[in-house]
């Protein structure tokens, strides 16, 4: 039985949208669903009812009404919300007001503030001038930006006409960006001029200049001075500045109305073993999934201020961003989350008395391992939850955050992916919180562990499957003729359900306890391991770092391998490690303890975070790396090339 750490108060339940929500479904349905557990089970059962008492709860708008909830219910193919037409940009600015609706925070300046009357005055006249540019329905509009205001002026001026918005990262090489941009051939290309990371600033014009000459389709350039208050244009073709293309004359917003699987976004997968998936997402179901999330899973509302550490090549992008469906006050920080040291954020949420604090599992483990004391330090009674994502979050964090940060809020560790924009198991804000388990399964989200044998198992280990449509399903794959890519993704291994490649256990409290991705599951002997069970053990110790396993075949078995980056000046000797041997037979069993133990400089990771033991395991065994270009540190993998220890 894990620990419990939290439990709501009668009061913060009483005052939860979700209590609300439950109200309405028992009154509007006759029924008498008592707390959480009974509703996930209506949910799930009575699916078409539960999405259809969501949008009436979230009150999305829409010019014409649909006219059936769901039809042909399979997957792929199911179709939601028949015969509504709307907008996604016009939903999320349905609030027009003085109140502050977007807060840049970057490494460099003070707060930048834009209310939501002066965000819907600037979508207008950006809007002007990306329909004056020739942009309509279906048309592309990229973002290689940082996580700035304009970002978001960007992504709902193109949405309001009917076009689909693509980002990423300004931190991405140029390769990165043509495997991404270059895929979807965008007709108007959004750039700041450069960014900042870690003190230090870097151009972006250089690659901008190369990626226009590379892609054709491209037919104008803005630029947002970020690093230089007048950036040099010369080198840039079709280029204008963000104050050009801005204008000042428009004053209203047209909002195309479209169906509601019309596509907005863009995404793409890590692209760690090959050029990136693109993953078209719809507006509808976008909509809709995020409100659910935000506003019964986090408890979002008008008055809260909701921050999420994520770059803009990143779902939780998207999902942050949604929050101005609620009129909450979004926080949109660019820059290092360590510059200039580990107490940056937690001192950002502090002067922006942040209500819903969201960031990854690695920030908080290395907040702990750096000694940042959050609670002791700052004032964070604002802080209502703590949400976490990126990777399975530790038992041993978990406990960190009620120990330092605060005892009264709402551990979210939450999982989902690009795949979906959203989340398959996330918080409840009406339900108490264990020690290393997501606290449920998400609303209308029929999520199974399923065994070897594809049998749901509860309590044991087993793949994470869905085995029901849900509306923020991918519309399409770009290019991706017969869906063949779609269903290689997500539908080949157990035809009609979703399997998402996690490795879950579903517990007894109801919660979820994710052991890491089944593609990199170990099986030593014919067991099955994740790669989260022995993470949880080695970053407990103070002389480690950071850590990476992979299951390296050996002698016609596997033989599980740890890398590990430690504290400078720790060496790992002999002593240490038969300690952390002993640490991970202590706590886990004799079959996950490593046959090796391996220190390296450190260790490769996505750009937005994410480790990637496949790439590792393919360099470890001689093959190619094929796009080291979605690597935030490629240099890393060469130090796994020709290593002797591997050899015996």
């Amino acid at each position: 039985m894990s620990k419990l750490l939290w439990t709501p108060s009668a009061d913060k339940v009483a005052q939860a949208n979700l209590t609300r929500f439950l109200a309405d479904v028992n009154r509007d349905h006759g029924l008498s669903l008592q707390g959480y557990d009974d509703l996930y089970e209506w949910s799930v059962r009575e699916i078409p009812a539960f999405w259809e008492a969501m949008w009436k709860f979230a009150d999305i708008r829409s010019s014409t009404p649909y006219e059936a909830v769901l039809e042909n219910p399979v997957m792929p193919g199911a179709r939601w919300f028949r015969g509504a037409r709307l907008n996604f940009a016009e939903n999320l600015l349905r609030h027009r007001d003085e109140r502050t609706a977007l807060v840049f925070v970057g490494e460099q300046g003070i707060p930048e503030r834009v209310s939501y009357k002066e965000l819907y005055l600037q979508v207008a006249r950006f809007a002007r001038f990306l329909r004056r540019a020739g942009v309509g329905q279906g048309d592309r509009v990229a973002g290689f930006m940082p996580n700035r205001i304009e970002t978001v002026v960007g992504m709902l001026a193109a949405t309001s006409l009917g076009a689909i918005w693509s980002s990423c990262s300004p931190d991405f090489g140029f390769k990165g960006v043509m495997d991404r941009f270059g895929q979807i051939e965008p007709k108007v290309l959004l750039t700041a001029d450069g960014y900042f990371y870690n003190g230090k600033s870097f151009d972006s014009l250089a690659r901008v200049a190369e990626v226009a000459r590379e892609i054709r389709s491209i037919e104008k350039i803005v630029v947002v001075p970020f690093v230089t208050a007048q950036p040099d244009l010369s080198s840039v073709p079709k280029a204008l500045l963000w104050a050009e293309a801005l204008g000042n004359d428009a004053r209203e917003v047209e909002f195309a109305q479209l169906p509601f699987d019309h596509p907005i976004y863009i995404m793409y997968s890590s692209g760690t073993t090959g050029v990136p998936k693109c993953i078209v997402h719809g507006a509808g179901g976008t909509l809709i999934q995020h409100a659910k999330e935000l506003m019964l899973h986090c408890d979002l509302k008008r008055e809260d201020t909701i921050f999420y550490f994520t770059t803009c090549g990143w779902m939780m992008w998207n999902w942050l961003v949604s929050s101005l469906y609620v009129g909450s006050t979004v926080v949109l920080f660019d820059g290092s989350p360590g510059y200039p040291d580990m107490s940056v954020l937690w001192k950002m949420a502090q002067d922006l008395k942040v209500t819903i604090f969201g960031t990854s599992a690695k920030y908080l483990a290395m907040c702990e391992k750096s000694e940042v004391h959050p609670g002791a330090r700052f004032d964070l009674s604002p802080v209502k939850a703590v949400c976490s994502t990126g990777s399975p979050l530790s038992v041993e964090s978990f406990e960190w955050v009620y120990r330092e940060v605060k005892q009264d809020l709402q551990l979210a560790s939450i999982s989902g992916g690009t795949d979906i924009i959203s989340c398959f198991i996330l918080g409840s804000p009406i339900s108490p919180v264990y020690a290393g388990e997501i606290q449920k399964r998400g609303l209308g989200m029929k999520v199974e562990a399923w065994d070897d044998d594809g049998k749901p198992v509860v309590g044991r280990k087993g793949e994470l499957v869905c085995t029901a449509p849900f509306p923020s399903m991918p519309v399409s794959f770009w290019n991706d003729p017969g869906d063949e890519k779609y269903l290689d993704a997500y539908f080949r291994h157990y035809p009609g359900v979703w399997r998402h490649g996690d490795y879950i256990e579903i517990t007894e409290n109801g919660g979820v306890i994710v052991y890491g991705r089944s593609d990199a599951t170990l099986n030593p002997g014919g067991v099955r391991i994740g790669t989260a069970e022995i993470y949880r053990q080695v970053e407990a110790l103070e002389e480690v770092v950071e850590a990476l396993v992979i299951g390296q075949p050996w002698e016609d078995d596997v033989r599980v391998v740890l890398f590990l980056v430690l504290r400078p000046g720790v060496t790992l000797d002999e002593a240490l490690k038969k300690r952390i041997r002993d640490h991970i037979r202590q706590n886990t069993t004799p079959r996950h303890v490593p046959a090796k133990i391996i220190q390296v400089p450190e260790i490769p990771r996505t750009i937005s975070g994410k480790l990637v033991e496949m790439a590792v395991l393919k360099t470890v065994q001689g093959e190619e790396v094929k796009n080291k270009d979605a690597l935030a540190n490629p240099q890393a993998l060469s130090h796994f090339q020709d290593l002797e220890d591997l050899k015996t």
